[in-house]
């Protein structure tokens, strides 16, 4: 099955790209829209969302699994069915977990769920496609073998910790605003995703120097 290999260098411009857009929409909704988080969690999420979906999407196609048989525009339709499919199995298991369920936290929880999905199963969706032996391997948390393993493996990873952390919070008699659903589970979310990237980035770092003939 062909492959492409992607250098340590490509890998860290990819993750930077990712951790880029995030930026490029927080700002947006900060500067621009005066929003955020905890005034307006649902409109800040669907900015994020608008500016990290294209480019995840993007750039893990051009990651995918053989290529030769796969065509970039094949990849990115997988990605985008991908997309609502991950945020339901997202959203399900935050509702299962105890996450807030009504009309007042419809909205909210959609775009949460959607933008989870970016950072856990688009990836995978992008690169791998439907194919069982790469699902089984990334879901049965199996050693990564290659760059585009860590580089959706780690991230993700890290985003769902992330969010099961920031949730500790919630139930706690505070008293602040931060402790609403999804505002806290996002911020640990997104913070996991960035440790997961930073994480992944040394792994590929150690890897290449590892196995320096595989280094464009």
């Amino acid at each position: 099955m062909g492959k492409i290999q992607i250098s340590a260098s490509k890998a860290f411009a990819l993750h930077f790209l990712c951790t880029a857009a995030l930026a490029a929409g927080y700002c947006l909704a900060r500067d621009v829209y005066a929003l955020s988080l905890v005034s307006d969690p649902a409109q800040t999420l669907r900015l994020l969302l608008l500016f990290e979906g294209p480019v995840v999407v993007g750039i893990y196609s051009w990651v995918r699994r053989d290529p030769d048989c796969c065509s970039y525009l094949k990849a990115v339709g997988r990605g985008l069915l991908g997309l609502p499919i991950g945020a339901s199995i997202n959203a399900f298991g935050a509702i299962v977990l105890g996450a807030p369920v009504g009309i007042k936290y419809l909205t909210k929880t959609i775009y949460w769920s959607f933008l989870m999905s970016l950072f856990t199963f688009v990836p995978a969706a992008c690169v791998f496609g439907k194919s069982r032996a790469d699902w089984q391997h990334i879901l049965a948390h199996s050693k990564p073998m290659e760059v585009v393993d860590y580089m959706i493996s780690l991230p993700a990873h890290g985003a769902v910790i992330g969010a099961w952390l920031g949730a500790w919070p919630m139930p706690l008699d505070w008293e602040r605003p931060w402790q609403e659903w999804p505002i806290c589970v996002t911020y640990g979310s997104v913070a996991g995703y960035l440790v997961g990237m930073l994480a992944s980035s040394v792994f590929i770092l150690v890897l290449r120097r590892q196995d320096p003939v595989k280094v464009d």
